[in-house]
């Protein structure tokens, strides 16, 4: 066995990583937005060193989104650099956070200002963990899922992943080619640009809005905030409708998605007046010499990007 090898979970799924740590030293952390900022970082970074891990070190991080964002960021910078294996255990971390090499904590209210690009050595995604996890946490993970096929819809897997997710509980052996399918969608795109100077953008569909919105339930304290995929959702919603307003996209296509979505449990609206959103929208990471790098919607498999300088005139 290899003593080289230092674990970090997510507390809520301790007794997994206890199966996988095999004796290993673990590091059970507070895993949610709340918590998701270069303290918790610096943690991992302080137990680390109580541990002797030195640069040969290989990192597991076992747990959904925030896990391996933070584990990713903490061996970045863990004595310039050490290796890291991302265990992803919710629906949300298999199809899109733990895939791609994006690390990173959030500023304050602002969603991940702080981070890096830092590959992992593999991603091990256990299908069988999504059938422990509550069924918001999952609900959560597919708008995530049904994002992979808007951008790209082979097989038509965005109206399969449709049926399977709008049944009371979900059948999660047919969701598992689909979990498959979408990470190979952002696999494939972040092949062609792992730095996000062009095609690996559209993987911000939905996040404009979505990461404005978590900024203002953070900023105002919110009570029963929204997730991070239901923000997403109705960011989604959002980008369709803005896609329409600028005909970029046919007239019905938001309506569509607000009722698929609406069908898997997910919102489509948040209620907050639009102007309130602004500041978060124009410090988001999308913003580059005055506009927004704004993914919209032409059809279900088909989006673009385009640079909008006044979401105003699209808001109504």
């Amino acid at each position: 066995m290899d003593k080289n090898v230092f674990v970090v979970c997510d507390r809520n799924v301790r007794a997994l990583a206890e199966e996988i740590a095999e004796g290993r030293p673990i590091l059970s952390i507070v895993a949610d937005e709340s918590h998701k900022n270069m303290d918790s970082v610096l943690m991992i970074c302080r137990w680390l060193l109580e541990q002797g891990a030195d640069r040969n070190a290989l990192l597991y991080a076992i747990g959904g989104g925030v896990t391996t964002d933070m584990v990713g960021f903490a061996a970045s910078i863990y004595k310039r650099g050490v290796r890291y294996v991302n265990y992803p255990t919710t629906l949300l971390s298999q199809v899109d956070a733990g895939i791609g090499g994006k690390t990173g904590v959030n500023l304050d209210a602002y969603k991940n200002i702080l981070g890096v690009i830092n590959f992992p050595e593999q991603t091990r995604i256990l299908p069988l963990s999504l059938k422990t996890l509550p069924e918001r946490e999952l609900r959560s993970g597919a708008a995530e899922l049904l994002k992979s096929f808007i951008i790209d819809n082979m097989e038509d897997n965005y109206s399969k992943a449709v049926s399977i997710l709008s049944a009371d509980s979900p059948d999660i052996e047919a969701l598992g080619p689909l979990v498959e399918a979408a990470a190979d969608v952002k696999r494939r795109i972040v092949e062609r640009d792992p730095y996000e100077h062009g095609d690996r953008r559209l993987l911000n569909l939905g996040h404009t809005y979505a990461h404005a919105i978590e900024w203002y339930q953070h900023s105002h304290q919110t009570e029963m905030p929204m997730t991070h995929g239901e923000a997403v959702a109705v960011g989604i919603v959002k980008a369709a409708r803005i896609s329409e307003s600028i005909g970029i996209a046919e007239c019905g296509l938001a309506d569509r998605l607000a009722s698929d979505f609406t069908s898997c449990r997910l919102p489509v609206e948040f209620p907050c007046p639009e102007g309130l959103l602004e500041e978060a929208l124009w410090k988001d990471k999308k913003v580059e010499n005055g506009k927004i790098h704004f993914v919209l919607i032409h059809s279900i498999g088909n989006v673009l990007i385009k640079d909008l300088d006044d979401l105003h005139k699209y808001s109504e």
